[in-house]
């Protein structure tokens, strides 16, 4: 059976999703108790000193129970989404309370703890990552996994309906096999409800986002994005280094930080010169080197310093993320050789299915 690495596209996305909705969902929840907690004083249930407190921790427990509920005791991908929001919130409320099991000293306030609720979030996302890496490859796909990834488009065409390219996507999956559980999953797709397409609200905001990626895909905004890192990376490397030389870093309670912030400020400045140098010869590498940079600050240097400046380092990692999106916009992607009948190289498979 031949591959269809245009047709599995759409499903192979779908476990990274669930994963990136597990993640932003977490993160949301995060961001809002702390928000809400600092607006309201920090309140506990009976008031005074001595009141009742029920830690957030056991409602995010109780939380991600109802997760696994949901998607061990119904079916379809609804169901997989409305439990990994589920889930989400709840593992947002539980680490969030990761200062009071992970410590030197009860409390809440622990400072280590945001960049440790931080270090978390960061893996999931890379996690997401490497599984809509890994599920994407159509060099990966068996027969039976084609044949068990149809069934379960099959499976949500049976609880929701599917669209037209749904339905198409999945019946590539099984077009050239003579297995009889192929025959009789292409019969299955072929009497499945037919779904609507996406509303019009869906739609505006799916042309919204490729407006979007046109103008992040420009050379200016990669300009602007290389600029930004490098004399970041530049500026809190020499200020770092000045401060440790004058020794003003010796009574810094998190001294091992801002230690961990210099470290990886000075690679990713070591980075972005490289890439400097190398701009004339060799755009691509440069660029490569210039993404490499920001994700040492992204994935090692946020860490620390949400662990030093606490939840105000949330306004300088939404920039860093939206630097580092320019940026993998602006690699160039590897060139493939075609298949020998025409067949889509899996790059050219991807992109079609995700523009």
């Amino acid at each position: 059976m031949a591959a269809h690495p245009r047709a599995w596209t759409p499903a192979g996305r779908a476990a990274g999703g669930y994963v990136d909705l597990f993640a932003l969902a977490g993160i949301a929840t995060v961001l809002g108790t702390r928000a809400f907690l600092a607006q309201a004083g920090y309140p506990r249930l009976g008031g005074g000193g001595g009141g009742l407190h029920i830690a957030h921790m056991l409602w995010g427990g109780l939380l991600m129970a109802a997760a696994v509920l949901l998607v061990v005791c119904f079916l379809g991908h609804a169901v997989r989404r409305a439990g990994a929001l589920v889930g989400g919130v709840g593992f947002g409320l539980f680490i969030d309370e990761i200062g009071k099991q992970v410590t030197d000293e009860p409390g809440y306030f622990y400072q280590p703890a945001a960049g440790l609720i931080y270090a978390s979030f960061a893996l999931l996302l890379l996690l997401a990552r490497l599984v809509r890496r890994r599920t994407a490859d159509p060099a990966r796909l068996t027969a039976e996994r084609r044949t068990a990834h149809a069934a379960d488009l099959a499976l949500a065409g049976v609880t929701r309906g599917l669209t037209a390219e749904q339905r198409r996507s999945a019946l590539a999956l099984v077009a050239d096999s003579e297995r009889d559980v192929d025959t009789a999953l292409a019969r299955l797709l072929a009497t499945v409800p037919e779904r609507a397409p996406a509303k019009r609200h869906r739609a505006r905001a799916a042309g919204a986002v490729r407006a979007l990626r046109r103008l992040a895909g420009t050379r200016l905004a990669a300009t602007l994005a290389v600029g930004c890192v490098v004399t970041e990376a530049l500026l809190l490397t020499c200020w770092l280094l000045a401060d440790l030389a004058g020794g003003r870093l010796s009574g810094d309670p998190q001294v091992g930080a801002s230690v961990g912030i210099l470290l990886s400020a000075a690679v990713s400045a070591a980075l972005g010169l490289a890439g400097l140098l190398r701009l004339r010869r060799d755009r691509a590498g440069a660029l490569r080197l210039f993404w490499l940079a920001l994700l040492v600050d992204v994935l090692v240097g946020q860490v620390f310093k949400f662990t030093v400046n606490q939840f105000a380092a949330v306004s300088e990692l939404a920039f860093d993320l939206g630097a580092l999106w320019v940026l993998t916009l602006a690699l160039p992607a590897r060139r493939e050789a075609p298949g020998p009948t025409g067949t889509p190289t899996p790059r050219e498979a991807s992109a079609a299915a995700s523009g």
